[in-house]
């Protein structure tokens, strides 16, 4: 091959990585855009050594954002990676400023079995949910490239978080004060913002009841205050 074709075949192929942006792709979709090359899968090992493209997991991969110029976004590989699902718990409450602690693990729910993935990008765990519970209180949120992945409203996010924690067990509305406020260290002003028909919905799942229900006269209280 010379020079210039090798450098034409370059360019090209630098413009076909481009457009994915930050949408994840398989290896099938990899190999049908290097067709033109004599080892398509000795150019894919390439590519991963010189970090034009980043391994999620094996077969599956996305475009170094120093080439399509957009940052990962992990909750969207979190929805592609294994679904149906959506982002919620711990990662949601950070990211909507519920809890202050910045959250690494990117956590889901879904209908599927419980699954963890420790991956170069990250790691990403995903709680089962009944399907009655898991279609309540879904989000679509948009990525400045127009991508768009799902995740919990606040609302749902927290009510996930309490249904599914282990051996949590709230019997008080004490105990669930010295769990939000103290263990979690959760903003007071979200939760006076919160739906309260969203933890309704939740509860007519009937799933941990009692503890939503503390949830939900805590935030009827809360917003009387605020009134």
């Amino acid at each position: 091959m010379s020079v210039i074709c090798a450098k034409y075949l370059s360019m090209r192929l630098e413009q076909k990585l481009k457009r994915f942006g930050s949408v994840p792709f398989t290896h099938g979709t990899l190999l049908s855009i290097l067709e033109k090359y004599r080892s398509p899968n000795d150019k894919i090992v390439r590519m991963i050594d010189d970090a034009t493209i980043i391994p999620i997991r094996r077969g599956f991969y996305t475009v170094s954002p120093e080439i399509t110029g957009i940052p990962l976004s992990l909750p969207l590989v979190a929805n592609l990676l294994y679904g149906p699902s959506y982002v919620s718990m711990d990662y949601a409450l950070s990211y909507y400023g519920i809890i202050p602690e910045r959250v690494i693990e990117v956590t889901s729910m879904t209908t599927k079995r419980r699954k963890v993935y420790d991956l170069p990008v990250g790691r990403f765990s995903y709680t089962h949910s009944p399907p009655e519970l898991y279609a309540v209180g879904i989000d679509r949120i948009e990525n400045a490239d127009r991508t768009a992945y799902l995740i919990a409203s606040p609302e749902k996010a927290l009510c996930d978080k309490l249904i599914f924690t282990r051996n949590l067990n709230i019997q008080s509305q004490r105990a669930l004060n010295a769990l939000l406020f103290d263990d979690l260290r959760i903003d007071e002003d979200s939760l006076v913002n919160f739906n309260t028909e969203m933890i309704r919905e939740c509860m007519s799942v009937g799933l941990k009841v009692d503890m939503l229900q503390a949830l939900l006269q805590l935030v009827n209280d809360m917003q009387k205050e605020a009134s």
